[in-house]
């Protein structure tokens, strides 16, 4: 079965970074698009970043735009999401995700494998 597994998470002061990572199980992802999302409490899930299999297309929120950086390592079957000049409202638990399609989208529902989700704390 196919899994998604994030690392990197953590507690952080605003204005510090953090490196997510998100590894896949089987060599055929290093094909598929990824994205990263965000899930705050009491908030509907949101899209963050996303990344065209090649890598060189990328898609970023608004409100990370500048401070995260998506990129992906296709030997290694893994994508990360560099965010740095991190604010308290970035607090979420971020999940990966795998679209079956080489094109990136920042649409949820257009994903159809997901990681369990990596918590992300900023304090002021």
């Amino acid at each position: 079965q196919v899994q998604l597994a994030e690392s990197g998470g953590g507690s952080v002061q605003a204005g510090g970074s953090l490196r997510l990572s998100c590894a896949a199980s089987e060599r055929a992802f290093s094909r598929y698009a990824r994205g990263w999302f965000r899930q705050a409490p009491g908030k509907e899930r949101e899209f963050v970043a996303a990344i065209s299999w090649t890598g060189i297309n990328t898609y970023y929120a608004d409100s990370v735009k500048g401070r995260f950086t998506i990129s992906r390592d296709n030997a290694k079957n893994t994508v990360y999401l560099q965010m740095n000049s991190l604010k308290p409202e970035d607090t979420a638990i971020y999940y990966c995700a795998a679209r079956l399609s080489a094109a990136a989208t920042p649409e949820g529902h257009d994903y159809d494998h997901w990681g369990q989700g990596t918590q992300v704390t900023v304090s002021s």
